[in-house]
């Protein structure tokens, strides 16, 4: 059965997304949906979409969209993501969650109350290399855990509502430095405390921080660093990430929507402690993580389960960027409840 969903919001990452659909095709079923007619309406002629609606509210109300991704702007996510749940249609979410974890906690009660699944867009959890970190971390391959590290400097200079502090909830940290923090989490367990500083932003006229780092440590003390950050620069080196355990360390990069055909191979490379020889695994295309992403909201909605990135999963990544934000302005670390 294919799943019918409706694109909230004709951006940018909408068109990315809508792309990776094509791999999907067989499975879901696109509309799309704009405050601008002639906008949604040129998706659906360029994405093979079966429908455009010139409000959300018409999508909302059209029996024959079953779900709705809301991919809107931060601050519109509690709002759309309740009208969707209300109307019942399932609900994908862009990241983060919501600017607020009373605002997220509504939206998860909304949608137990609808009787609708509500997932959260974290396409970075189903990249093949984080999926098949998270499988050798599980088999104890690696022993126990010291530490997990991320980094990205991304090629960015961000405009319209991302570098306002009022649409955006902050600056590359909860808009895709929150990517790393939920692979944090997964990965590593769910941080007791964390430090976070915010990186000097130069000549940038953004309200919002554009680099952050944060350090974080699991009850277990499992510690955790992430460097991420927006940059001008067209070549600014590879997002990874690494994991070392007692037994041994894993390293992978996350190519930037890397599709099958685009050539060449990303690989996760094994290095043992006990004299083994280094492994290198070839890793799968992931579509960026989108196509495998929606499949795993399909399979939840027909299973009636809770997804993989299910609301608490956002609640959780977004309670360590909030706390990462309190730690960038008192300059101490702080315990997450």
């Amino acid at each position: 059965m294919k799943l019918s969903l409706c694109i909230l919001g004709c951006g940018n990452f909408a068109k990315t997304f809508a792309r990776a659909m094509e791999y999907v095709k067989g499975e879901v079923e696109l509309f799309f949906a704009s405050r601008d007619l002639v906008r949604a309406q040129a998706f659906a002629e360029a994405y093979d979409g079966s429908g455009a609606f010139g409000s959300y509210e018409e999508a909302a109300a059209d029996p024959r969209v079953q779900a709705m991704y809301i991919c809107t702007p931060h601050h519109l996510h509690w709002e759309h993501a309740v009208m969707a749940a209300r109307a019942g249609k399932h609900v994908l979410v862009e990241k983060p969650i919501a600017l607020s974890i009373a605002q997220a906690r509504d939206m998860v009660a909304e949608a137990q109350r609808a009787r609708v699944t509500l997932m959260v867009a974290e396409n970075y959890r189903y990249m093949s290399g984080v999926l098949k970190a998270k499988e050798i971390i599980d088999s104890g391959a690696l022993g126990d855990l010291r530490l997990v590290q991320l980094q990205e400097e991304a090629a960015m200079v961000p405009g319209d509502w991302r570098g306002r502090r009022s649409s955006s909830g902050g600056g590359v940290l909860i808009d895709g430095g929150v990517h790393k923090v939920d692979i944090l989490v997964y990965l590593s367990g769910m941080p007791s405390q964390v430090f976070a500083s915010s990186l000097p932003t130069g000549p940038s006229a953004l309200e919002v921080e554009n680099g952050v780092v944060i350090m974080t440590k699991t009850a277990d003390g499992v510690v955790g660093v992430i460097n991420h950050g927006w940059t001008p620069a067209k070549s600014p080196g590879p997002q990874w990430v690494s994991v070392s355990g007692l037994q041994g360390r894993l390293y992978f990069e996350m190519g930037s929507f890397r599709q099958a055909g685009d050539g060449g191979e990303e690989q996760l490379t094994l290095t043992w402690d006990d004299g083994k020889k280094e492994s290198t695994l070839a890793l799968e295309p992931d579509h960026y993580g989108l196509a495998p992403m929606v499949r795993e909201f399909r399979s939840s909605i027909l299973e009636g389960r809770e997804p993989l990135t299910s609301g608490e999963a956002g609640i959780a990544a977004l309670s360590v960027v909030l706390k990462a934000y309190e730690s960038m302005e008192s300059g101490v670390s702080l315990e997450v409840a």
